[in-house]
C-alpha cells in the first residue's frame, strides 16, 4: 500500500478526490471529450449503485450529470502487474454503463427518458494494443456500416501513453501529467496544485487508511465462505483484483474467478 504522501492524480483514491472540484472535474472532461462539457449539476466521487436485487452496490470512481442530463463516469485505470485481458476492461464498462442505467430507473425515472451516458476510462497504457490515442466505441450495424443505434450509449478508452502528434495539445499535455507528474499548462497544474493539497488533507487520509483497515480486517479473517464473502464485498466496494491479491494475499485465480461470477451474474 502506498503511503497517503505519495499518492498522486493516476491513484485512483486522489483521482476520485481530486475530481469532487466541479470546476476541476469539468476542465478534465472537456479536455478529454475535446469539447465543452459543459457545467456539471450533480457530482459524485466513489459512488455507490445498486445492480443486484439484494442491493450489492458497485462503485464508481467520478459520476457526472451535466445542466442537459449526460451522464459521465470516469475512471482511472492502472495496469500494475496484470497483463490487460485480466483487466476484462470491456466489460467492466458495460457493467458501469448498466449500472449508472439502473439508477436512473431507481429514481423513478422512464427507460424513454435515460440520458445520454459516457464510460471514460484513462489508462496508463494501450489498453486495446492497435496503438491509437484513444478508442471510442459506439452500438452500430453489423449489416450497414455507418448505421448507429443511437441508444445515448459511448465507450471511451484513452491511451497516455500514445506519443503520435495528431492529438491536441492539451490533451497531451494531460496524458503527459498522468504518466509523469510533468505540468506544462494550466489545467495540469492545477490538478497538481489540488493533489498537494489533498496530501495535506487530513480528512482524507482518514478515509484512505479506513479503506486499508478494510483490507486488513479481511485479511485476518479466516475461513473459506468468509473469505469468499469479503472478496465479494471487497470488489463491490471498488477494489480491483490486483488490490484484493497484492494488499489480502488471496490466490490471484480465486479472486478473479469471483469477479468473473459477478460480472456475468449483472449481465
Amino acid at each position: 500500500m502506498k503511503n497517503y504522501e505519495e499518492l498522486s492524480f493516476r491513484d485512483d483514491f486522489m483521482f476520485g478526490k481530486v475530481m469532487e472540484d466541479k470546476d476541476l472535474c469539468r476542465d478534465v472532461l472537456s479536455c478529454l471529450l475535446q469539447e465543452d462539457a459543459g457545467n456539471l449539476n450533480e457530482l459524485q466521487t466513489q459512488s455507490e449503485f445498486k445492480y443486484t436485487a439484494d442491493g450489492k452496490p458497485i462503485r464508481l470512481d467520478v459520476y457526472n450529470v451535466d445542466a442537459t442530463g449526460n451522464i459521465y463516469d470516469a475512471e482511472m485505470q492502472n495496469l500494475n502487474k496484470k497483463n490487460i485481458e485480466s483487466l476484462q476492461l470491456p466489460k467492466r464498462s458495460r457493467f458501469y454503463q448498466s449500472s449508472m442505467d439502473v439508477d436512473f430507473m431507481d429514481k423513478g425515472n422512464s427507460y424513454k427518458l435515460l440520458p445520454n451516458s459516457t464510460v471514460l476510462f484513462i489508462c496508463t497504457f494501450d489498453p486495446i494494443g492497435d496503438g491509437l490515442s484513444q478508442y471510442t466505441f459506439r452500438e452500430s450495424c453489423v449489416e450497414k456500416s455507418g448505421l448507429y443505434l443511437q441508444d445515448g450509449t459511448t465507450k471511451i478508452f484513452y491511451n497516455c501513453t500514445y506519443t503520435g502528434a495528431d492529438i491536441s495539445d492539451n490533451l497531451r499535455k494531460l496524458y503527459d501529467y498522468v504518466l509523469s507528474g510533468k505540468t506544462d499548462n494550466d489545467l495540469t497544474k492545477r490538478i497538481e496544485c489540488a493533489v498537494n493539497k489533498g496530501r495535506k488533507n487530513a480528512i482524507w487520509r482518514t478515509q484512505y487508511m479506513k479503506e486499508w483497515v478494510i483490507i486488513q480486517d479481511a485479511r485476518e479473517e479466516g475461513g473459506d465462505i468468509r473469505d469468499n464473502e469479503r472478496i465479494r464485498d471487497m470488489l463491490h466496494r471498488g477494489k480491483s483484483v490486483d488490490e484484493i491479491v497484492d494488499f489480502c494475499g488471496y490466490p490471484f485465480e480465486l479472486v478473479k474467478k469471483i469477479e468473473d461470477e459477478m460480472l456475468a451474474k449483472a449481465e
